[in-house]
């Protein structure tokens, strides 16, 4: 996800709120349930859900049915304390439908919503590859969507309609469902991805970071170390869940004294075309590139109060990752790197100066080596926490291949190519962080 170096165009930062459209799932003839408000204001990233591309997602992948579903239980419910169950039941049965769908359990495509066969390939093909992280992504807006939209039968002030909002995300995420086990006999690994993002370049588009926190959650890699057992979180392309702490308050139960401390962390993103990066410096700046709801938020990553150490804030933070180890070992076809450019302020300077060996003392962030934008971010919170916590163990960012399209592809939502490359990044990536874990004493 770093914005300097990807094949994406730039956006326009527009409002957060946009037209209403109809509730996902509510068939265009056919009036939409009594209990939704079709009128309510929706964000940039539910109003996508109205185009071709995402329905033909949810279609093929079964995804379509996961949205009309939640809004009947939401109907259903006549006091608040089971509209919070139907969320939180609702959220996690989402999350663990698109792991067991990555990893190979129960069926790969359910066409509950009663559809014919896929029109974006003339019909040749019925379903996406297990793989792909795109359905849970459009599912979840569906449920966001419809759950913004929803008329109890109670009344539901603005601020309980967030604190579900915020419910659905973190159960449909992984956030509320790690579950590390206790003990010195396996290892305790957490690896984080994001959504697909840039949608208004190319809708399409899919991220082989969530990807992998699909396949690798809940298993148990064997290493050099012993076995590893992996729990994964996918989190938003938005700054103001960055600054809300989503990152601190998933991850920092896990970074401190306890049974299920965890023994390595990694968080993954997508980055530059046709090569991995193990970034070493994480900067304290965010650059303003506009996040999924096409907001830009430009200055000093913002932490949460409640963070140790939050006003002794480093401009710099490094990673712990083996990165020596992880370049030298052969993982797959894309080559690693151990990246080490940084932008900085040098000490007394106003003007930027890009440095190809990281920042000098004294300096103040401007990029990290994964750019300014949220995978910088994400790297640059988790091992600020790292430090913060005085946890001493491996952690680190790790930027993916950009996952691309065979060639001609214009308007196809997948093809030959693009099943492979993304099963070439996994593979590639699963090694990388096998490689890690294998150092763990």
């Amino acid at each position: 996800m770093n914005r300097l170096r990807t094949r994406t165009g730039t956006l326009l930062a527009t409002a957060a709120l946009v037209a209403p459209v109809a509730v996902l799932g509510a068939p265009a003839a056919h009036a939409a349930p009594a209990c939704v408000n079709t009128s309510a204001p929706l964000t940039v990233e539910e109003q996508r859900l109205a185009k071709p591309v995402p329905q033909e997602i949810l279609h093929r992948s079964g995804f379509g049915a996961k949205a009309p579903a939640f809004v009947r239980e939401l109907c259903a419910a006549h006091t608040a304390a089971r509209a919070r169950r139907v969320v939180t039941e609702s959220g996690r049965q989402l999350w663990r439908a698109a792991v067991d769908r990555a990893q190979g359990r129960g069926p790969a495509e359910e066409h509950a919503d009663g559809r014919g066969p896929s029109a974006a390939d003339g019909g040749q093909q019925a379903g996406l590859d297990r793989s792909d992280d795109r359905p849970l992504y459009w599912a979840r807006l569906g449920m966001t969507r419809a759950l913004r939209q929803w008329q109890p039968r109670f009344p539901l002030g603005e601020r309980e309609r967030a604190a579900l909002l915020g419910r659905l995300e973190r159960s449909s995420r992984g956030e509320d469902s790690v579950d590390l086990p206790a003990g010195s006999r396996v290892k305790r690994v957490i690896v984080t991805g994001f959504d697909p993002f840039t949608l208004d370049t190319d809708i399409r588009i899919g991220n082989p970071s969530g990807a992998n926190a699909l396949a690798l959650d809940g298993t148990t890699l064997r290493t050099a170390a012993g076995p590893v057992r992996i729990e994964t979180v996918i989190f938003p392309v938005r700054w103001d869940d960055f600054a809300d702490g989503t990152v601190e308050r998933t991850l920092f139960p896990y970074f401190t004294p306890g049974p299920r401390r965890v023994d390595m962390f990694v968080t993954v993103s997508q980055g530059r075309v046709g090569r991995f990066d193990v970034e070493r410096w994480n900067g304290a700046w965010r650059g303003g590139f506009p996040d999924n709801d096409n907001l830009s938020r430009t200055g000093t990553i913002p932490l949460p109060v409640w963070v140790p150490g939050h006003r002794q804030q480093p401009q710099w933070t490094v990673t712990t990752l083996p990165y020596q180890r992880i370049v030298q070992a052969y993982t797959g076809p894309f080559p690693v790197y151990d990246h080490t450019e940084v932008t900085e302020l040098p000490a007394g300077q106003s003007t930027p100066v890009t440095r190809p060996d990281g920042p000098t003392p004294g300096s103040t962030a401007r990029a990290g080596g994964g750019g300014d934008y949220l995978s910088n971010e994400i790297a640059y919170r988790a091992t600020r926490l790292r430090d913060a916590a005085a946890l001493h163990v491996p952690g680190g960012h790790v930027h993916t291949p950009v996952l691309e399209f065979g060639a001609g592809n214009t308007g196809a939502i997948t093809d030959p190519a693009f099943e492979h490359n993304r099963m070439a990044i996994l593979s590639q990536l699963r090694a990388i962080i096998t490689i890690a874990a294998g150092t763990l004493r």
